[in-house]
């Protein structure tokens, strides 16, 4: 019987994922549950991995590749795959593998909660409390901003999208959409209505952002199109940071343009306690954690181990981005 396969993973993960591996496989691990793996580490250990498990803070790239002949699979714990050189992989052979729909309903009950939570003024109401500050009944006290019956703008109407539109139909809200490609059963299932981006950003009483990070999409929000929306819209990103110019962004809270804004992800990943918008009260930030509920996190990495096991058996894994390999 021959040598094992060598899989790398990226980030330290429960003992149960890594038998799954060791049980095909011999595995390397980075020790650290929050740091990413040091580059030198990961392109040494790509020398001699026939897989990687990887996290979307790992930059697989040319470079990597160059130094990598056995690598036969790179898997990714996201939908996303903003940080792989697809084409670079494809041109190779190697298979890039990623966990699409396993999450959306779970990345969908985080971006509803955020527009709850900065609708509500949960984050506010909270630090109230915890600050001692809560010293009697106001009528107007933290008085929020109604979620029901009010225009929901998704922009990005994937299976995240529509998820979110089943929950925003159970508040009565009304929801418009703007894709690259109108989504006429959406629209017919659900009851939702396209807008052009423009007739959208001027229409809603939130945007809800869950696009992709594209060539198209990079900087797609803009201080121009902040300044088109309701001073009284709220701004909701839970798809990718630099699909928003951060610094318009910050620009068009300190000039009132928009009320408010609920973000779980960001530029640059991570941000620092300092950053400029965790200054204002009206934002509610989160650490990327729009997938994060222990079953769909477990999940997400079963089906990147199984992904990784059927490549290295010969066999096409369950979902991945390049298929056009095995074509």
């Amino acid at each position: 019987m021959g040598q094992k396969p060598y899989v790398y993973i990226t980030r330290k993960l429960p003992a149960k994922i890594i038998r799954n591996v060791e049980s095909f496989a011999n595995v390397g691990m980075w020790e650290s549950k929050n740091r990413p793996v040091p580059r030198s580490i990961l392109l040494e250990e790509a020398k001699k991995a026939d897989g990687l498990f990887t996290m979307l803070s790992d930059p697989i790239d040319e470079q990597l590749y160059r130094i990598a002949p056995k690598l036969k699979v790179v898997a990714n714990l996201a939908v996303g795959y903003d940080n792989i050189d697809i084409q670079g992989a494809t041109n190779r052979g190697i298979a890039v593998c990623h966990t699409p729909d396993i999450l959306t309903e779970t990345t969908a009950d985080l971006a509803f909660s955020l527009l709850l939570t900065v609708a509500r003024r949960l984050g506010e109401a909270m630090d109230y409390v915890k600050e001692g500050k809560w010293n009697s009944w106001s009528p107007l006290l933290l008085a929020g901003t109604d979620v029901h019956h009010k225009t929901l703008g998704i922009v990005g109407m994937g299976k995240i999208g529509e998820a979110v539109a089943r929950r925003a139909l159970g508040f009565q809200m009304k929801v418009i959409y703007h894709n690259r490609n109108r989504k006429w059963d959406s629209e017919k299932q659900l009851s939702v209505e396209y807008r052009p981006f423009s007739t959208l950003i001027e229409e809603a009483d939130y945007v809800l952002c869950l696009t992709p990070l594209t060539e198209e999409t990079k900087h797609l929000f803009s201080y121009d199109v902040f300044k088109k929306m309701k001073k009284t819209a709220y701004f909701i990103n839970a798809g990718r940071g630099q699909v928003v110019v951060e610094k318009d962004l910050i620009r068009a809270l300190q000039d009132q343009e928009i009320a408010g804004a609920g973000l779980d992800v960001f530029e640059k990943e991570p941000i620092d306690g300092d950053h400029p918008l965790l200054k204002f009260p009206n934002v509610v930030a989160l650490p990327h954690i729009g997938s994060a509920s222990v079953e769909t996190r477990m999940a997400m990495m079963e089906r990147s181990v199984e992904n990784i096991r059927r490549v290295l058996i010969g066999e096409k894994p369950i979902s991945m981005v390049n298929e056009e390999i095995y074509q």
